[in-house]
């Protein structure tokens, strides 16, 4: 009920835009009112003055001398007046000095009364030069009507003498008659253009609120949780380009929800296998199922599930520092290669398991960066961990750490089965994994890429991957020798937690020297020897 007493945007343009035509018409018809009766009243002033004046002057030339007296040829004067009269549609009468009617003549103004008498003030500006005016002429009309009167002289002597006037008079009611014509023409003329505005404007406001009404109709299907409706884009207008907007916002969703799917299934299936692995264990323990010579095995491996729960956790924090803001450098000068090798030490037994050969690192030398050293570490752990999961029985991983004028390069290939070139635009999404059956990767949730690039960029730097299908993957990051002022001013509030494990004790008393310095020395294996 309330959503139809409510006006829509398309009602509310059409009414406005209706309402500024009707207005605009009123305006029209008064500003030709006006002009109008303007114009009328400057066209009957200049016709009636010029026929008076033509009067006057034949009245002039008819008089006669008679015993000191002039007398008006009234006989001559009354066989052409009315044809006069009738041809103009006006009224003409001529006047003596006293006001008194003599010669009059009928056409349209009305009757004249002729036994009535022109008023003194009326004849004294007629007399004097020209009068016209809307008036009744002291009682000769019944009805108004617009009046002209001009003097009649001759010539007496050599002088002027004037002897009365002549009027020409036209009824007001003629006005009114061709004003009520004119406004019938004008309100025929208003109504059909009134009619084709408001079909035009109805056309356009509606094409012009549809687009509208769709992306109405597709937020609605949003909120169901259907992102598959797209707007059409019709213009390049501002509609257009909302339009466009519209789409790519849907875009943006549709992806959004699409990660936040996968996001909570990837969450779940990671959380449920190392709990459901604790849970049986456990409960075999308490039952008795397993027997207590095997218990200290079966406890080892819920020890493990339970770390692998925790890396989790602390990656779904790291992650969620991102999608904060929170990620903050603590920016310090440090040795990268120090951090390679301890990293590479970390992952010594899996190396080992695997007769993986690591190259390149028995020839690095210091190498300081600036940056912070934790999160760096956890780059450096992210691509060790998975050349490590993803090398080939007997193949090999090759570190390669390049100084530049301006920059640190780090290099980290491993043969192996490689990436295919579709998926290397993919690998540093959220949650991405190429491992889709988890043959091999069954501990990542596919966030260690996106953490790494994400890590890396705030930094100043930037991480790439390459790939040959069969025969090895690489990334390379850099890193600036002097870290950007505008990373390094920020404020340490909180750092990512590096999923790092530390090498047993024994392991890390060999990789130090008797100085405490880190021994620049590459793990080895069987290839090399031990």
């Amino acid at each position: 009920m309330e959503r139809a007493k409510r006006k829509t945007l398309f009602k509310k343009y059409l009414m406005m835009t209706l309402l500024t035509i009707f207005v605009s018409f009123c305006i029209l018809g008064l500003v030709m009112l006006l002009s109008f009766n303007s114009n009328w009243k400057q066209e009957k002033r200049d016709g009636l003055t010029k026929n008076a004046q033509s009067v006057s002057d034949i009245v002039a030339r008819s008089l006669t001398l008679s015993s000191g007296q002039v007398a008006i040829d009234t006989e001559g004067i009354e066989k052409f007046l009315p044809a006069l009269s009738r041809n103009n549609e006006i009224d003409i009468f001529i006047v003596n000095e006293a006001g008194q009617i003599t010669v009059s003549s009928q056409g349209a103004a009305g009757t004249i009364h002729t036994e009535k008498t022109i008023p003194k003030s009326i004849m004294q500006k007629a007399l004097s030069g020209i009068y016209n005016d809307q008036t009744l002429l002291g009682g000769v009309y019944d009805a108004p009507c617009y009046a002209v009167g001009v003097p009649v002289t001759v010539q007496v002597s050599k002088q002027t003498h004037t002897i009365g006037a002549v009027f020409t008079s036209v009824s007001v009611s003629s006005q009114a008659e061709y004003r009520k014509d004119i406004f019938r023409m004008f309100l025929f003329a208003a109504l059909a253009a009134f009619m084709v505005s408001f079909c035009m404007v109805w056309v356009f406001s509606y094409n012009m609120v549809r687009p509208l009404r769709i992306m109405a109709g597709a937020a609605r299907s949003f909120g169901d949780g259907n992102f598959s409706t797209r707007v059409p884009v019709t213009s390049r207008d501002e509609i257009g380009e909302l339009a466009l907007a519209f789409n790519n916002m849907a875009d943006s969703l549709a992806s959004s929800e699409y990660t936040r799917r996968n996001f909570i299934a990837n969450v779940s299936h990671e959380l449920k296998t190392p709990m459901t692995t604790i849970a049986g264990f456990i409960d075999g323990i308490l039952d008795g199922t397993i027997p207590q010579e095997k218990q200290a095995h079966y406890l080892q491996i819920v020890t493990e599930e339970v770390k692998r729960l925790s890396r989790l956790v602390k990656t779904m924090l790291d992650l969620s520092r991102i999608d904060n803001g929170e990620l903050k450098l603590r920016p310090a000068r440090f040795d990268i290669t120090e951090t390679v090798l301890t990293t590479m030490l970390s992952f010594e037994k899996p190396i080992e398991a695997k007769k993986i050969e690591v190259r390149g690192l028995e020839d690095t030398h210091a190498v300081y960066v600036d940056g912070d050293t934790d999160m760096i570490h956890q780059v450096v752990y992210n691509l060790v961990e998975n050349a490590v999961k993803f090398t080939n029985e007997n193949g090999y991983i090759q570190v390669t750490i390049a100084e530049q004028p301006t920059k640190t390069t780090v290099t980290i290939r491993n043969s192996g089965e490689g990436i295919a070139p579709e998926e290397i635009t993919q690998i540093f999404g959220r949650f991405y994994k190429t491992d889709k059956s988890r043959s091999k990767d069954k501990t990542g949730m596919g966030l260690g890429l996106y953490i790494v690039k994400t890590i890396i960029q705030q930094h100043g730097g930037e991480i790439s991957a390459n790939s040959v299908v069969g025969q090895y993957c690489e990334f390379s990051f850099w890193l600036p020798r002097e870290i950007p002022q505008s990373a390094a001013s920020q404020r340490p509030t909180t750092t990512v937690c590096a999923e790092v494990v530390e090498p047993p004790a024994s392991k890390r008393q060999d990789a130090a020297q008797p100085d405490g310095t880190p021994k620049q020395t590459a793990p080895k294996n069987k290839k090399d020897g031990m």
